[in-house]
């Protein structure tokens, strides 16, 4: 089983530090085995100061980092960034436990952490879009993008605030087991199953107007109808709108255009049925919409980086490994 642990620092947001076990320890096989042990630790076991008015009981000492396959950072710590000294001679000790290999994970502002413990010179980042141009300042060999959901650089992975932490253990989950896990997780944390790692950090209207007519209804609709082509006017015929205004009312929900919110739905698709069957890359590409394997190729690597078959091997591949460790 895949331990991952938490490391809990002084000033911690009990929000985010909530976050990986929520998520981690939701993840199951499908006959109800867990796939992770999820362990909170603190520097030295003792009761954490948190960013409310409460403290936070810990059961362990740092001793456990050097046990994790995966560590966790959420967020800690208030006033000015500049004024902190991110790294402390115990933090950094603690951080020294850790074995090669090691999987490092960061949520929000905890990314100025990884940074001054040198963990992300020379990689890709990003953090909370407030504190960029400040991080930017104290990092500057850190390559940060304030604009995005979550970095993935293979081994250390940073998330910009709060949702994005759920985004960034989910995308975890996806990545470790595949689509069929990352969706029972999701129904079960009521949580979106995937929200690509690229996608902006806000939106300029996350919340509609009170009197707007959802498309919520539409967009699960949609769902069922990937297998073919849907034009922005039959959706906005159903969510019974104009297209204009389905068009903005969409964005106003979803942060996305109509399709581009379409073209990741049908990548979703396309990724679960190179996971989980073993059909051809032409007749997946029908199913999720595509028309053809070219088109299917085109978006895939726009979206992933890899082909279908590449992807669908890759995918098999760490399974298979992951089922011999």
């Amino acid at each position: 089983m895949h331990r991952v642990v938490v490391l809990a620092l002084d000033g911690v947001y009990p929000f985010e530090l909530s976050i990986p076990v929520r998520i981690f320890g939701s993840a199951t096989a499908p006959g109800g085995d867990p796939l992770y042990e999820v362990l909170t630790c603190g520097i030295d076991g003792r009761p954490v100061r948190t960013s409310a008015d409460f403290q936070i009981a810990v059961e362990h000492g740092c001793d456990i980092i050097g046990t994790a396959g995966t560590l966790v950072v959420p967020p800690f710590g208030c006033g000015p960034v500049e004024d902190r000294d991110w790294c402390p001679p115990p933090v950094a000790a603690a951080l020294a436990r850790l074995r090669p290999g090691t999987r490092i994970v960061s949520i929000c502002t905890a990314s100025y952490l990884l940074a001054a413990a040198g963990l992300l010179d020379g990689r890709p980042a990003t953090t909370h879009w407030a504190e960029a141009e400040r991080f930017k300042r104290l990092f500057p060999q850190v390559d940060v993008n304030a604009d995005v959901l979550f970095m993935d650089d293979g081994d250390v992975l940073t998330s910009a605030g709060v949702a994005a932490g759920i985004d960034l253990c989910m995308h975890i989950v996806r990545r470790d087991h595949g689509s069929e896990v990352a969706n029972r997780v999701a129904r079960r944390c009521v949580v979106p199953p995937w929200r690509e790692g690229g996608q902006a950090q806000f939106i300029e209207r996350p919340v509609p107007e009170p009197d707007a007519a959802a498309t919520s209804a539409t967009r699960a609709w949609a769902l069922g109808e990937l297998h073919r082509p849907i034009p922005l006017a039959e959706m906005a015929r159903h969510a019974r709108m104009s297209v204009r205004t389905f068009s903005r009312r969409f964005r106003e929900e979803t942060g996305m255009t109509p399709g581009q919110w379409l073209a990741r739905q049908r990548v979703d698709l396309a990724r679960r049925l190179l996971e989980t069957t073993d059909l051809p890359v032409d007749r997946i590409a029908e199913r999720a919409g595509f028309g053809t394997s070219a088109s299917l190729r085109q978006h895939l690597v726009a979206s992933i980086g890899v082909p279908p078959s590449a992807y669908r091997h890759t995918f098999r591949a760490a399974r298979s490994d992951r089922r011999v460790h």
